[in-house]
């Protein structure tokens, strides 16, 4: 690796490769995480820090998103979704923020309160104190745009760590790609095609807070939940794998809608790689899962529903295989080079 390529942005096997050689390898052992914390140790969507009788969760986090405006949102709303999200799927409520705008010179003020103004509006809703930030303009050219940094922490009691365990079922809360699915037909120039003119097809960036009641009811059970963000529900389900050295088996019906499914094939991409900005993987003890899952559909996630389980196995331990039509099995590998470039 002489020079960095957009695939060292994707999320998948080229981001961890490079971050090992570059980052992981390079920071001593008892310096990768606080005293009965969690951090680099074992990389996840946050770090988790002991305080007193309970745990701060935090997690910070870029978005190059492009282009910033999109058919459900724009990078504002998305910079506070996404790391909201990232402290949620740790078991952890969201108490306070902060937030770094990096903007191009030549933006238009118009477009830039815009897109401040949803992050605020998310921030607020959220309950989530914006307390602190940074803001800064870059020469025409020196950037594309617009980046923005977004920091939240929370506070949990039993914070999960992403570690499935064998007989484990997975659920997943939600449809999965439709984000990545909206940016991939826009970057494609397919704006005008009558499902993201009409609304049937948007990004489904939405703060997934409505979980907490869940997770915390059941947080003895749960080992293991993520956002399914870049790399799609492929790339999470081949981190678990590789983290516990099991084989996850997962369903070929999965939850994923049927433009979703018709564009991807068309551009020639696997919808399990493309991401979700509102949908959580979970994986939960098999004795509880059916009392879980409809919890979740209570709560509101209607089309929450099983699609995999944990085994153990030695001949493919840490891969992740789907269950053809006709009976047999297929690896899902991870994901690999840039499907579809600054998607968050």
């Amino acid at each position: 690796m002489k020079f960095v390529k957009l695939a060292h942005g994707s999320g998948g096997e080229e981001t961890g490769e490079l971050l090992n050689e570059i980052l992981f390898s390079k920071v001593p052992e008892r310096l990768k995480k606080v005293p009965e914390g969690l951090g680099i140790d074992l990389p996840d969507d946050g770090a988790v820090i002991p305080v007193k009788n309970s745990k701060i969760v935090v997690s910070t986090d870029s978005y190059t998103v492009n282009p910033p405006f999109f058919p459900g949102g724009n990078i504002g709303m998305l910079s506070a979704i996404g790391s909201i999200n990232d402290v949620v799927v740790m078991g952890a409520k969201p108490i306070a923020g902060l937030d770094s705008i990096i903007v191009e010179e030549g933006f238009p003020i118009e477009d830039l309160k815009t897109i401040v103004d949803s992050l605020i509006e998310v921030f607020k809703k959220e309950g989530v104190a914006l307390v602190g930030g940074d803001f800064k303009v870059m020469p025409k050219g020196g950037i594309d745009r617009i980046v923005i940094t977004t920091t939240v922490l929370g506070i949990a009691e039993r914070p999960i760590v992403d570690l499935p365990k064998e007989g484990d079922l997975l659920i997943i809360t939600d449809y999965v790609g439709d984000h990545g699915a909206v940016i991939m037909m826009l970057q494609m120039g397919l704006s005008d095609v009558e499902e993201l003119k009409c609304g049937m097809l948007r990004s489904d960036a939405n703060p997934l807070t409505a979980l907490l009641p869940v997770i915390n009811a059941y947080s003895e059970h749960i080992n293991a939940c993520r956002d399914i963000t870049r790399g799609g529900l492929g790339g999470v389900l081949n981190d678990w794998a590789k983290n516990v050295e099991a084989v996850l088996v997962i369903d070929s019906d999965l939850p994923i809608k049927e433009p979703v499914k018709r564009y991807s094939e068309m551009l020639g991409i696997d919808p399990i790689y493309l991401a979700s900005e509102g949908s959580a993987l979970f994986s939960v003890s098999s004795e509880v899962a059916e009392e879980f899952l409809e919890a979740l559909k209570k709560q509101g996630f209607e089309n929450a529903r099983l699609i995999g389980e944990v085994r153990k196995s030695e001949k493919y331990k840490g891969y992740v295989l789907m269950k053809t039509a006709v009976g047999g099995f297929r690896i899902v590998e991870p994901p690999r080079g840039e499907l579809v470039p600054r998607i968050c």
